[in-house]
């Protein structure tokens, strides 16, 4: 039976003021009037029925989450342990109800389009690992600079009977700026979307293999799991769990071991990964002068800025300015070059308790 998981438990801080710990970006109403949480879920209609979705989040986000998406399982973290143990108790989980169980894991910071060609490629995913269950399918987008950033996959030959979808030739997460630059002019490897498509079954004997102190907390949880004292066995064993990715903890050593099979699926799409101004000012159309606006905002003689208000009494404005981000909000207002927005998430972390 084909799943989905959705992780949402990030605290967005490289897009603070706006996201903030009770309301971290996936709730925040970023493109339009919706959230990238309700994207996330709606990108899954005619991929995989309401009744196998699992929204993987902080437990402190329960409440608001359920009160903007209906009809989803949410699945509460009490402390963030990194991707991998998000991975590895969906997987313990839906191993319990169903032993041929093939889940994708997707994320709460993307902007896909169009909606129809992701579709088309999670169908083929899911083919892929319903064949056979020792297979990993990621999916693979078009790079477009040497971002360091993100993960690297190389394509590999082409799999008979598979349309658009290949062995992995290499598995490299956040490369150096020449490896990446060696990477954008070879041709031959896509990021690494973060995306991907497992078998529970075979995820979990992954982790046994790679990750056994993980795993061992990982059964004790599924062993309490549908008993009395899930919540407390939760509570007690997660906030143990050894923190580390699925990039590094899984994919990496799955792709260097015969017994596996990592397969790439190239995604034609618009894919934005959403989690930096910088990256969010690329949802946004800019004026002649380049700049983007969301809220109000009164620019004059300005180029290359990114002028954002989410309270429409405060109105951003500027005059004469190059290459700045200025964001505010109803408590606060941050101002940084273009080129330090990675530098948010600091900032974040050193305001006063109450503004983060």
């Amino acid at each position: 039976m084909r799943h989905a998981m959705i992780m949402a438990g990030g605290s967005g801080t490289r897009l603070w003021p706006m996201s903030r710990l009770a309301r971290p970006k996936q709730l925040l109403p970023l493109v339009g009037e919706r959230s990238l949480l309700e994207l996330a879920v709606d990108r899954l209609d005619g991929v995989v029925p309401a009744e196998h979705r699992i929204i993987c989040t902080a437990e402190k986000f329960r409440d608001t989450i359920t009160e903007v998406i209906k009809g989803v399982e949410l699945l509460g973290e009490p402390c963030g342990r990194d991707t991998l143990n998000a991975v590895g108790l969906t997987a313990a989980i839906l191993a319990l109800r169903d032993p041929d169980a093939a889940f994708a894991v997707l994320t709460a910071d993307h902007i896909i389009e169009p909606q129809a060609t992701f579709a088309r490629a999670m169908e083929v995913g899911f083919q892929l690992v319903e064949r056979d269950p020792r297979r990993f399918v990621t999916f693979g987008i078009t790079p477009t600079f040497p971002a360091t950033g993100y993960g690297y996959v190389g394509l590999g030959a082409a799999i008979d009977g598979f349309d658009g979808a290949f062995a992995a030739a290499t598995f490299k997460e956040k490369p150096d700026l020449e490896t990446a630059r060696a990477y954008l002019e070879a041709g031959t490897f896509n990021w690494n979307s973060g995306m991907f498509i497992f078998s529970a079954a075979t995820t979990l004997e992954a982790i046994k293999r790679f990750q056994p102190e993980a795993h061992e907390g990982l059964m004790r949880i599924a062993e309490a799991w549908n008993g009395a004292d899930r919540q407390s066995v939760l509570e007690t064993v997660y906030p143990t769990l050894p923190k580390i990715s699925v990039d590094y903890g899984l994919m990496e050593p799955v792709a260097a071991n015969a017994d596996y099979e990592v397969c790439v699926v190239p995604m034609d799409v618009d894919w934005r990964d959403v989690g930096s101004w910088s990256s969010y000012a690329e949802t946004i159309d800019p004026d002649q002068d380049g700049n983007r606006v969301h809220g109000e905002a009164n620019l004059r003689d300005c180029s290359n800025v990114l002028a954002v208000s989410d309270d429409p009494k405060r109105v951003v404005t500027a005059i004469g300015c190059e290459d700045l981000m200025i964001i505010a909000t109803g408590d606060a207002i941050l101002v940084v070059p273009s080129d330090r927005s990675e530098e948010v998430k600091q900032m974040a972390d050193a305001v006063p308790e109450s503004h983060r």
